[in-house]
């Protein structure tokens, strides 16, 4: 349980990397917007999980 705790927080830290990325290079607002969902549905997951 602890290694797949640990896989879903790296997770989300590479998908906070990838939306703080297309920010940065002020990518298109659709880009920005999926990669802002992706990391929603990670935490969603991550809280959902009861850790």
């Amino acid at each position: 349980m602890k290694n797949a705790k640990e896989e879903l927080k790296r997770d989300i830290e590479q998908a906070r990397e990838r939306l703080d990325n297309s920010i940065e290079r002020r990518e298109d607002y659709d880009a920005i917007y999926q990669n802002s969902v992706e990391l929603d549905r990670l935490i969603e997951l991550y809280i959902a999980s009861d850790f």
